[in-house]
């Protein structure tokens, strides 16, 4: 063989095993080197962003990942954070703190693409980040870096407790997931250029907790910097009175006290396995009414990381100032079971318990006539409890200061939605942002806690256009921070006195005033309970 074609053979064999060796996919981290896999897109799963939170590192603030030497393979999703056992075979483990990255090959090394920061859904009690319906190749493949993270959930990520506040630096405990999200944000700022992505154009976005979890970055101080847009989806409770760490409020226990009964000697509750802490803190209310007596592991308010209830803070202009999507879906209500309710006699117990002397002004905007709508008006009631009356407040206080506020609402009843009449439930939207509707030929669809079998026509070419619209807008808002795109009907920004929305259902349209009637009478009652 002639030298130069001997040369030529070494380069292609040489190339083939850098290829076979994931070699062409190494980036270097601040830990260490990593490669993945993927060639249009390149993936990267199970990254740590921070120390396994085991051991001594049980409820504390996360510390930084441990340096390795050599290369990290990159192939495998990190175990899901402890949580109820919800996704049967999952593997959970403490030693949970990843992230995933999803990123365009051909444009990771010419361009600094926006970035797009996933915090997953599930009462900060269950989820993670490597679930099928989260996967990012569709997002990424529309020049964007898609990056999912884990964080500490239930017991785990919120227990307050009193010797765990005086060991800290800052004298306070609880908020661990949410500290978990903002070490994950300031693994990003660190090395997201990377692997393409622009470390000063990250969007923050999420789903229920994961909504909830966005607003909450936007009002603690830590998380100043680290975003510069947001995406709440049916964010829940922001409106409502939270928790203090210490403080009876609300009628409540403080947390710290609610914490304390698990035992005051932290080296025993520390050397504690998983599953007897589990066994320790009982199971989960997912209800999120927060009407419990120092009821659950939630964000609390503990002067530091949260500095009073987000309502407040986002009313008081006590916000970083980012452009905003925020959204719900029509029927929030029926995936969570609403409130048993089969009557009117049912509606207005249930009603009375929940608003007290408000009660029937609140029924009254929802006008429920006969036992035969009373769970129907229930369901609504509860959704708008728990989702529509608090992103409303947020987007009010945000397009106050920034013309770059968005609101919408899903209401297309898909498949799974007609099914279990459950119509535009509770998480429904996901797979249309992500792009990851199933393939009707196999009946399945990625629902939160796995796969749901469907009729094989349960989604058509009226939900694949709705899917491609709705990511897309994701996608163009991360980008510029404005979610209009061509082929798209105008979606007017949010305003004070002109509160327009795009709806994404059937047709995709912009209108205005959502539920104005319901949600007016939903806000009078929590700014009387916000007063107290």
């Amino acid at each position: 063989m002639k030298p130069e074609l001997r040369i030529v053979a070494c380069a292609v064999a040489v190339a083939g095993l850098i290829c076979a060796s994931g070699l062409d996919t190494l980036v270097k981290t601040d830990s260490g080197l990593v490669s993945g896999t993927g060639t249009a897109i390149r993936v990267y799963k199970g990254i740590p962003y921070a120390a396994p939170p085991v051991g001594g590192l049980r409820w504390k603030a996360p510390q930084p990942p441990k340096p390795w030497t050599g290369i990290r393979v990159a192939t495998s999703f990190s175990a899901n954070c402890p949580q109820m056992e919800l996704m049967p075979g999952a593997r959970q483990s403490e030693d949970c703190l990843g992230l995933n990255i999803w990123t365009p090959a051909s444009l990771r090394q010419t361009s600094k693409l926006p970035v797009m920061v996933w915090i997953h859904g599930g009462g900060f009690a269950i989820g993670s980040g490597s679930q099928s319906v989260y996967d990012g190749e569709a997002l990424a493949a529309q020049g964007i870096v898609l990056v999912t993270i884990n964080y500490r959930l239930g017991i785990f990520g919120f227990l307050a407790h009193p010797a765990l506040s005086r060991e800290s630096p800052d004298g306070v405990s609880g908020n661990y997931g949410l500290l978990d999200m903002i070490a994950a944000l300031e693994w990003v700022k660190r090395n997201i250029a990377a692997f393409g992505g622009d470390p000063e154009n990250v969007t923050i976005f999420g789903e229920s907790a994961g909504g909830t979890a966005v607003c909450l970055l936007m009002v603690a101080p830590q998380a100043k910097g680290l975003f510069q847009k947001a995406i709440s989806e049916s964010a829940a409770w922001i409106n409502t009175p939270f928790s203090r760490l210490t403080e009876s409020v609300y009628g409540r226990v403080p947390m710290e006290k609610f914490g304390e009964k698990l035992g005051t000697d932290l080296a025993a509750l520390r050397s504690k396995s998983t599953a007897d802490i589990f066994k320790l803190a009982g199971g989960p209310d997912m209800t999120g009414e927060r009407t419990a007596v120092g009821e659950v592991y939630l964000p609390v308010i503990d002067g530091k990381v949260l500095p009073d209830d987000p309502g407040r803070l986002f009313t008081g202009g006590k916000f970083h100032n980012v452009p905003l999507i925020a959204g719900t879906n029509a029927d929030e209500g029926t995936l969570l079971g609403g409130p048993p309710v089969k009557s009117l006699e049912a509606l207005n117990t249930w009603a009375a318990k929940v608003y007290g002397t408000q009660s029937k002004a609140v029924l009254a905007a929802y006008g429920a006539a006969s036992d035969a709508d009373a769970y129907s008006k229930a369901a609504s009631v509860y959704g708008d409890f728990l989702f529509l009356q608090g992103t409303r407040s947020v987007l009010e206080a945000v397009a106050k200061v920034n013309p770059h506020t968005y609101q919408y609402q899903f209401t297309r009843v898909n498949g799974v939605g007609r099914q279990l009449k459950w119509g535009a439930y509770h998480a429904s939207e996901i797979p249309y942002v992500f792009d990851t509707l199933p393939d009707s030929a196999y009946g399945t669809v990625p629902m939160l806690f796995g796969n749901f079998t469907v009729a094989p026509d349960s989604f058509n070419d009226v939900d694949r256009v709705l899917s491609k619209a709705m990511s897309g807008a994701w996608v163009r808002f991360a980008k510029t921070g404005d979610p209009n795109r061509q082929g798209l009907p105008t979606w007017p920004a949010f305003r004070p006195g002109n509160e327009s929305y795009m709806e994404f259902g059937d047709r995709i349209a912009a209108k205005s005033d959502l539920r104005k009637k319901q949600i007016d009478a939903q806000a009078a009652y929590w700014t009387t309970m916000s007063s107290r």
